[in-house]
This record gives structure tokens, sequence and C-alpha cells, in this order.
């Protein structure tokens, strides 16, 4: 599931070194080439990184044909919200989007049981506020832009290693706790 994040990595690093559309494009080429890599290996292209592919991938467009003048944090915060929407939406559409990484490292005979389903809305809810927080990080840099820019450093940070850790721990205390 990591590697999903990757254009989200990928977009955070090169925003650094080149303009806006650039860092949005490499992202979205990073996202496609992830589609790729689960079609070439025989799987499905999961919802978080057709949604990563769309998001990055319209945000270069837009930004191309608009000669908008995002400061950085406003493109951050447009990808932040971007990534959001789309865990929301796999919560929505009552597939959360940890499921098909799930589904990758358990027996299939488990993908119906209901604490399977139940353990992945969790920690799916658990990745939902981490981006909220996230976001609310972005709008603090924005416009409190008096606000240490460490704290939304700190916060971001704190939110992606909370859901990470969580994601990692939860699972086996619920099969435990089913025990």
């Amino acid at each position: 599931m990591l590697l999903a994040f990757a254009p989200f990595i990928a977009f955070a690093v090169f925003n650094h070194f080149v303009a806006p559309t650039s860092a949005l494009a490499i992202a979205a080429f990073v996202s496609f080439a992830l589609i790729g890599r689960e079609l070439v290996s025989g799987r499905s292209a999961k919802i978080l990184e057709v949604g990563t592919c769309i998001l990055f991938g319209g945000l270069a467009v837009y930004v191309f044909f608009s000669n908008t003048d995002w400061p950085v944090i406003g493109v951050k915060l447009a990808v932040d919200i971007g990534l959001l929407l789309i865990v929301l939406f796999s919560l929505i559409i009552g597939r959360p989007f940890t499921m098909q990484y799930a589904r990758e490292s358990v027996p299939r005979e488990l993908w119906t049981s209901p604490q399977f389903n139940r353990t992945n809305q969790m920690i799916t809810l658990v990745w939902l506020a981490a981006f909220f927080a996230i976001v609310i990080a972005d709008l603090v840099l924005l416009y409190l832009p008096e606000v240490p820019h460490k704290i939304s450093v700190i916060l971001t940070i704190g939110a992606l290693y909370g859901a990470f850790k969580f994601t990692m721990a939860y699972p086996d205390r619920e099969e435990a706790r089913a025990r």
C-alpha cells in the first residue's frame, strides 16, 4: 500500500525543484506507471491509484491551460483535498481503499467476512482522518502565514506516521480480539 503513495512523494519532492505543472505531471506519470504495473502483473487497478492518476493529471492539465499562478501551498492543498476525496469516495461506495491492498495478503476465504470488512473500513477511516489533518495543516499555512512552517510539517508527519502505525497494528489486534 505504501507504494501507492509514490506519486505524492514524487510530487512533494519535485514541487520544490520544478514548476507546479511539471511536478503534477511527474506525479501523474508515476501514478500511470503504478496502474500499468498492476495491469501487467494481472491485477486490476486500485481505486487509490486510478484516483491519484486522475487527480494529478487533471490538476496538471488545469494549471497548464489556465495559466494559474498557484503558490506551492495552494497546489499542495489541492492535491491533499483530492486525496481526501478519493479516500472518502472509496468509503461512500462501500469499497474502502485499503481493502484492495489487504486482499493481496489475506486468504480469499476471509474477504467476505464481517471482520475483514470492518477492519478495512476502520483503517480507511483512520487514513481519512490523517488526510483531513493534513488539509487543516495546509489551510493553516495558506491563511495563517505567521504560524511557523514546522508546525504544519510536524502535523503532516505525525498524521501519516499515526495512520501507518495504526494500519500495521490494527489487523493483528482485531484478529487477537476475535479469537
